[in-house]
């Protein structure tokens, strides 16, 4: 879980994974968004791939990437549960 929290503190990283939430992209749609090289995008993509938050696939010479969706629903419910979760459990409804 650490890893995926040190690949959420980026606001790079953070706006890739926002990107992905509306579909796949090729490393080069989602580079397209930012001003840097494409190196800094790579290890961008690296420590989101590490993290599981991501999965790529390779077709020709062009490279897709799309959220790791099973991964980031199990990220939303820890941080449900560290967050929300227990304050919302201990509530009653009258």
């Amino acid at each position: 879980m650490n890893e995926v929290f040190k690949a959420l503190s980026d606001p790079t990283r953070r706006r890739i994974i926002q990107l992905l939430g509306h579909g796949e992209r090729t490393a080069g749609e989602l580079a397209a968004s930012f001003d840097m090289t494409k190196p800094s995008m790579s290890h961008h993509f690296a420590v989101l791939k590490e993290a599981g938050l991501i999965v790529s696939r390779r077709e020709g010479q062009q490279i897709f990437y799309a959220l790791n969706t099973t991964v980031m629903e199990d990220v939303l419910a820890r941080i449900w549960d560290l967050f929300g979760g227990a304050e919302s459990k201990g509530r009653s409804d009258t």
